[in-house]
């Protein structure tokens, strides 16, 4: 699985409407509004690498209203959920 996170500019009076939209797309995982020099970010998980294209410039940016998108790709994912249901496999509540 790839992970791919995708910083979102958009029109600020549309932003809950758009972050719906984005939602909505197959391989967009969440979406989080939030603060700072980006108005959205996506989390995109895709089974390849050329799925990233089909995914982030061929239907987010497409998305009215969005104006553009900065895009990371992740090496690894590091997350205490994982870690934490690592350590309780075998271990009665």
């Amino acid at each position: 699985m790839i992970t791919s996170i995708v910083l979102i500019k958009t029109s600020v009076d549309q932003i809950p409407e758009i972050a719906e939209r984005i939602a909505a797309l197959d391989g967009v995982s969440e979406v989080y509004s939030v603060t700072g020099a980006h108005d959205l970010i996506a989390m995109v998980r895709v089974a390849r690498h050329d799925d990233l294209a089909d995914v982030i410039p061929g239907r987010i940016s497409k998305v009215p209203g969005v104006a553009s998108t900065e895009t990371h790709i992740a090496f690894r994912t590091y997350s205490q959920h994982d870690l934490e249901a690592a350590f309780a496999i075998g271990l009665d509540g």
